[in-house]
């Protein structure tokens, strides 16, 4: 599919995927969410009351040196299939992998809990090497909101503490809602394991910077309110998405 091709796809995607959910209030509107809408090569959706699996990069963990292992992954149709490759690409752990360094996790993490049942439900995280994952109840603040401070806050601090400068964070990311408690529980095990997929570990608690070493808390403290939750979440209709 070429560019021309690709931009037409993700357009007609975007108003058909629009015209399946209810529209937008203008209180909505006005504080910054922007539905379903189309940003780079992916598309976006930005409702208040969604759970949303979110996975998002470093600048240089897709090198246009090493262009031709990955560009082909763009091409895929299926959104799901080339969210999958696309993942399984970034666990190879290429690039400068600034993640690595604990301090620099440590902020990544520290950044995503700072509004934590203030201005959203911050369900599971996992901070990688080149990259993170993170499943977000979205509450009042628009997911593109949330993108940017996540990843404006965590750049400022970690470029200051590696004496680096420059963009650190790919600015697109990839958002996935979830339809359903079970399709959470899904996005939950596949963060939290992430690491041990990318052979990084052994099992997912001994992970130092993903929420599966607080799993058992969590588990006391988020599934109470899941039925809450999901009654919040009443834009997503209920055909196939």
């Amino acid at each position: 599919m070429n560019l021309r091709a690709k931009r037409r796809y993700l357009r007609e995607l975007v108003e058909a995927k629009n015209k399946s959910f209810p529209p937008l209030t203008a209180a909505e509107k006005a504080v910054g969410f922007l539905g379903w809408h189309q940003r780079g090569y992916l598309p976006h959706c930005d409702y208040p009351g969604l759970v949303q699996f979110v996975t998002f990069r470093l600048k240089d963990s897709m090198p246009a040196v090493r262009k031709g292992e990955w560009e082909h992954l763009l091409s895929i149709e299926d959104e799901r299939e080339k969210r999958i490759k696309l993942e399984d690409y970034l666990d190879r752990g290429i690039g400068d992998c600034h993640l690595r360094d604990e301090h620099a996790a440590a902020v990544t993490e520290k950044t995503l809990l700072h509004s934590h049942s203030e201005s959203y439900e911050l369900l599971a995280w996992c901070v990688m090497p080149n990259h993170l994952h993170a499943l977000v109840h979205v509450w009042q603040t628009p997911l593109c909101k949330i993108m940017q401070s996540w990843k404006s806050y965590s750049a400022a601090q970690i470029n200051k503490s590696l004496g680096r400068s420059g963009a650190l964070w790919e600015p697109d990311y990839w958002d996935t809602f979830m339809r359903d408690v079970e399709q959470e529980r899904t996005a939950i095990r596949y963060i939290e394991n992430n690491p041990v997929k990318a052979k990084l570990c052994r099992a997912a608690a001994e992970w130092s910077f993903s929420s599966a070493r607080y799993r058992d808390e969590y588990r006391r403290l988020v599934l109470p309110n899941v039925a809450e939750r999901r009654t919040l979440a009443l834009r997503v209709p209920p055909t196939s998405e």
